[in-house]
């Protein structure tokens, strides 16, 4: 009998069953071949765990079966049973382990991805579990699997080895992946651009300005936002009425008609809503943002300039999430009020990630992203505006939105105004032209600098992108250039965009690099990362061979570290690093190709890296002439410490090591000039 193991409920949602009727939740693992998979609301066992066939229908609204080989096979790959049990252990994992799959066709297409690779063990007469030891059968995988499915398979083998004990098998190792995934030919299709540094950090500060901009006001937009609404509803008696397309417009409160006011009872005619703006202070703050002429004799403010003001806001805060998570645009815009999540890890400490739905797996609302606190900026934003635009909804639902459309009774006076179903998602093209004040065109301006950095992450880059244009944001290259950008790459070389990623990165390695998968994390963002990685490691190989690094043992001891690497082919520097053939951290000295976890960091310190511990250099540390400033900055540091570090104590021997360190990539950088 299996052991017991802690299951979850099946995350996946039967329209004609309820959870106490018709999901049977195993209590042991493997599940014992008579258990029923699904049933329908009666009882009837559909389909049963040892069942050669799987059908779904009833999941899937469709038609919709696994076939796993080990009975009537028509159109596919025969597996024989004890392949085909292996198949459905990893199939059950996906079911009924923690954070199982919710959708038909994501299980579906899982399943068509990753069954070629027991077929063809079948075939060869072996089992799934024993590939590890038969590498000539794991080397013809790349012959059977979807290119199309590459880096999907690679991620799914990723965490299926890192839940290898809990599934009670290993299917492939790290290195048989990593053979696997130098091996699958390249798919091609067209690279979403990343956003050269300079641009990419620039947007970012305008929007966190727009956005503290905001909660510096956020008392004064309140009033006079509530006392807009109440001055409407009071001209038209209720919310409905002021909404009503066919409401007299003679009774707006901040509108003066030509044939006069209204002669109602109790009606309060405040005059142009200018000198409101003024009176709350919120005047400047909309001036500032809309890109109005600040000269009240000739652009008084409308009253809708603040439904304006406030679309614009959720706009930035909408695109300050998306610039530091890996969401779709359309996942961004669904979300949640309630959204935000802090993980409390004993490592690493609190873990900010966001929950929502997935786009491509509607029914999915437990996707996980995990992004930088500072989106917690945001999301206080979108919130306080929700609030407020709540004041004006029809209906506030049972799952409170975090993105709100416009429906204040000034702005478009449809009636019963359904804010809840979104219209047409604009591009981050057209918020950039509809709020010529949010970015500064020279800002955006493609530099000789800028064109560079972007064609070393996106080779493939269109001829539109030219210096002296105008880089077109869109909102899929944020999604993109985070993956990228996650990695901490060389690329990304500003000391203080580092540092405000470093949050992110750190998350990051946390669930990816160090097989931690206790969340859901949203599975294409898992995969585009997983595959930046490869990418990314890659072209800083190419790097290593420039005059950019130096050894500080010689140049014989840098062409024995690069010696692998092809300074001019970034497919095959991204295929050494897929196979681990070399390893590349980056340190505060340049970089360090250990291929080991190294017990000195380099991070914290590098008392080891430059020799400063009384040894010679590390033998496997290349220094970076690019960093010169960087050292130059922790030297004035280490000066200053030193100054007040008691003689004799372990602090000033630590920091002397360090200087001694530092010393060393001077004369090692020096001697290459």
């Amino acid at each position: 009998m299996g052991s017991r193991i802690p299951l979850t409920t099946p995350a996946i949602s039967f329209p004609l069953v309820s959870q106490q009727e018709g999901i049977y939740h195993p209590s042991t693992w493997p599940p014992s071949d008579d258990i029923p998979v699904i049933q329908d609301a009666s009882g009837n066992v559909i389909t049963r765990w040892c069942d050669s066939v799987w059908v779904l229908d009833l999941w899937a609204k469709q038609r919709m079966v696994l076939n796993f080989g080990d009975g009537l096979v028509e159109r596919t790959d025969p597996i024989d049973k004890p392949n085909a049990d292996l198949l459905r252990k990893v199939v059950g994992w996906w079911l009924y382990g923690p954070g199982g799959i919710q959708a038909a066709g994501t299980l579906l297409t899982r399943f068509g991805a990753i069954r070629p690779i027991f077929a063809l063990c079948a075939a060869e007469g072996i089992l799934a579990s024993k590939l590890t030891r038969f590498p000539l059968v794991a080397d013809k995988l790349a012959g059977v699997l979807m290119p199309s499915m590459a880096g999907a398979i690679i991620s799914m083998l990723h965490e299926l080895y890192a839940i290898r004990e809990k599934l009670g098998f290993t299917l492939l190792d790290e290195a048989g992946i990593a053979r696997l995934a130098a091996a699958l030919p390249a798919h091609h299709g067209r690279q979403t651009p990343y956003i050269p540094p300079r641009i990419w950090r620039y947007q970012v500060s305008r929007l966190k300005a727009c956005l503290d901009d905001f909660l510096q006001h956020q008392e004064q937009l309140t009033n006079c936002y509530r006392f807009s609404i109440e001055a409407y509803i009071t001209n038209y008696e209720s919310m409905e009425e002021a909404k009503d397309s066919k409401r007299n417009k003679a009774l707006r409160p901040f509108y003066w008609p030509e044939g006069g006011r209204a002669d109602k009872p109790g009606c309060r005619f405040l005059g142009p809503f200018h000198e409101t703006a003024v009176r709350f202070g919120v005047a400047y703050l909309i001036y500032r943002w809309l890109g109005e002429r600040a000269d009240t004799q000739l652009t008084p403010l409308s009253v809708d300039t603040l439904s304006a003001y406030l679309t614009m806001v959720s706009y930035v805060g909408l695109a300050y999430i998306l610039n530091f998570t890996l969401m779709r645009s359309d996942e961004a815009f669904s979300l949640a009020a309630d959204c935000l999540r802090v993980e409390k890890d004993p490592r690493f400490g609190p873990i900010h990630v966001i929950q929502g739905i997935t786009s491509k797996t509607v029914t999915d609302d437990e996707a996980i992203w995990i992004t930088a606190p500072s989106v917690e900026t945001a999301i206080t934003v979108l919130q306080k505006i929700g609030k407020l635009r709540q004041l004006c909804a029809s209906r506030v639902p049972d799952k409170t939105p975090l993105y709100w459309r416009t429906n204040e009774p000034w702005a478009g006076g449809a009636k019963a105004v359904d804010e809840f179903v979104h219209s047409r998602i604009k591009s981050y093209c057209f918020v950039v032209n509809s709020y010529p004040k949010l970015f500064d065109p020279d800002e955006l301006c493609i530099t000789e600098r800028d064109l560079e950095l972007a064609r070393l992450a996106t080779p493939t880059l269109p001829e539109t992108f030219a210096v002296g244009s105008i880089w077109p944001l869109a909102w899929h290259q944020l999604r993109r250039t985070g993956s990228v950008n996650m990695q901490a790459s060389g690329i990304v070389s500003d000391a203080s965009l580092q540092f405000q990623l470093k949050h992110v990165s750190r998350a990051m390695s946390l669930y990816y690099g160090q097989n931690h998968a206790q969340i859901r994390l949203e599975e294409s963002a898992r995969t585009l990362y997983i595959q930046t990685m490869y990418e990314v490691l890659g072209r800083e190989l190419q790097r290593l061979a420039s005059d950019r690094f130096v050894s500080p043992h010689g140049e014989r001891r840098k062409e024995e570290i690069v010696r692998l690497i092809s300074p001019d082919d970034l497919k095959a520097s991204v295929r050494l690093a897929k196979k681990g053939g070399v390893a590349c951290r980056e340190i505060i000295l340049g970089v360090c190709m250990n291929k080991v976890p190294c017990p000195y960091g380099g991070i914290e310190s590098i008392a080891h890296c430059g020799g400063g511990d009384a040894t010679k250099p590390c033998s496997d540390v290349l220094y970076d002439r690019s960093k010169l400033s960087q050292v130059s900055q922790l030297e004035r540091v280490l000066n200053e410490r030193l100054q007040s570090a008691p003689v004799d104590s372990p602090l000033r021997a630590a920091l002397e090591a360090q200087k001694r360190s530092v010393e060393s990539y001077y004369r090692a950088t020096r001697r290459c000039e």
